[in-house]
């Protein structure tokens, strides 16, 4: 009698738990989903910061046509950063009770057109107004983006938060390369065609971006209650972005012109020194949101925050290249912060997360460009750009001592 045979094994012969299986299912399905939301976001987010970097490459050009100061100069970047971050609650405000895909849709058109015709302004007072014109664009974006780029992702959200803001980050490391070329090629007068993008993004937007979070046709209704219940470690978080943007807001705005008068750069190579410095805060975001979902985000902002001091004090007080290789290394470690506030922030009060969003990227960021960018143009104006850099160096030790205050619990590790 001949013994039978063990079936093969092979796949026909092993099959997955059907339980299993649809949720494997389930998982990819909604993966999928949550992919074509966030490319979307990203890529409107790096040209919508684009035009968000462009003004600090741009103020020698406008100083010189338009015979301003340092001190207006400055006035410039605050109204840059009041239209385009501190009103960014009111546009979060509306975005969360609307639900409308508009706020995201028309931003990067109206960033483009608005930064891209500054060259175009009648007067000063006409500067002024284009640039809030086009930091409204700016600042309707990020709330209701940021609240959705990462809505559908269960798995690793820190990594996906930290995609869509490095996108940004990304992109305001290339806006002053950009607009040096543009410039350099044909000038303020054509700077106009710089808007392509940022058109051809919206249009992109319009027909292929799902509908946001709050549900087409609804209203959903605002309450300041998940707010009130978490505002100790929501306002350590606020002051914290706030700390950490007075520092990265100046440095931006202000280091084309520092690089070009105190060290001899051409504008073109002071550019590009700019965007080198994003461009790591931009790998620094990346990093941060995929080392907190390791680490925990308060472990983030206290390594950032005092790691980044040596590196930034190198870059003031040396020259030569490494003190630009420091001045690089500084803003990663500087802008780790970047996805994890924001992060921290949407898990305490996740009803209200454009609103936390508009806080965390908005309000905080505007609340330290408004205050401090004019002021860093008026020591400069009656002392010097030096001391006003060697003054920023203070800041992020203050963050430090401030981060050792947010408590250890569940949201903020």
């Amino acid at each position: 009698m001949r013994a039978e045979r063990p079936p093969a094994m092979n796949s026909t012969t092993i099959s997955l738990d059907p339980a299993a299986a649809a949720k494997r299912a389930t998982l990819d399905a909604g993966m999928r989903a949550a992919a074509l939301p966030l490319a979307l976001f990203s890529l409107a987010h790096f040209f919508i910061d684009l035009y968000s970097g462009a003004l600090g490459a741009l103020q020698p050009l406008l100083i010189a046509q338009f015979g301003i100061t340092l001190t207006q100069a400055g006035l410039l970047g605050g109204m840059l950063v009041f239209s385009g971050s501190v009103m960014q609650p009111v546009y979060g405000y509306f975005s969360d009770r609307t639900g409308s895909r508009l706020f995201t849709v028309l931003a990067p058109a109206a960033a483009g057109v608005f930064i891209s015709s500054l060259g175009w302004a009648p007067s000063y007072l006409g500067l002024l107004a284009m640039v809030f014109l086009g930091a409204a664009g700016i600042g309707s974006f990020h709330p209701q983006a940021t609240a959705n780029a990462a809505l559908g992702v269960k798995a690793n959200p820190g990594r996906a938060m930290a995609a869509f803001i490095s996108a940004g980050t990304l992109g305001m490391a290339l806006g002053p390369t950009y607009f040096s070329f543009v410039t350099g090629r044909w000038g303020l007068r054509l700077m106009p065609w710089a808007a392509v993008p940022g058109i051809a993004v919206s249009v992109l937007l319009w027909l292929f971006l799902p509908p946001v979070h709050g549900h087409a046709g609804t209203r959903p209704k605002f309450d300041a209650g998940p707010l009130r219940a978490v505002w100790k470690p929501m306002t350590i978080l606020y002051f914290l972005v706030v700390i950490r943007s007075v520092v990265q807001i100046t440095f931006t705005q202000f280091l084309p012109l520092y690089l070009t008068v105190h060290r001899g750069y051409t504008l073109a190579a002071a550019s590009y020194v700019t965007s080198l410095y994003l461009a790591g805060g931009a790998l620094g975001g990346f990093m941060g949101g995929n080392i907190a979902d390791r680490i925990g985000g308060r472990t983030v902002i206290l390594i950032s925050m005092l790691g980044s001091i040596p590196f930034l004090a190198l870059f003031v007080f040396t020259k030569g290249i490494w003190s630009i290789a420091a001045l690089v290394a500084g803003g990663l470690v500087l802008l780790f912060t970047i996805p994890v506030n924001v992060v921290m922030g949407q898990r305490l009060a996740p009803a209200q997360a454009g609103t936390v969003s508009a806080l965390m990227m908005g309000a905080a960021w505007g609340m330290a460009g408004m205050v401090f960018i004019p002021l860093t143009g008026w020591i400069a104006d009656h002392y010097s750009m030096q001391y006003a850099f060697a003054g920023l160096i203070a800041f992020p030790f203050i963050g430090f001592i401030l981060a050792l205050w947010l408590p250890k619990r569940a949201g903020l590790e």
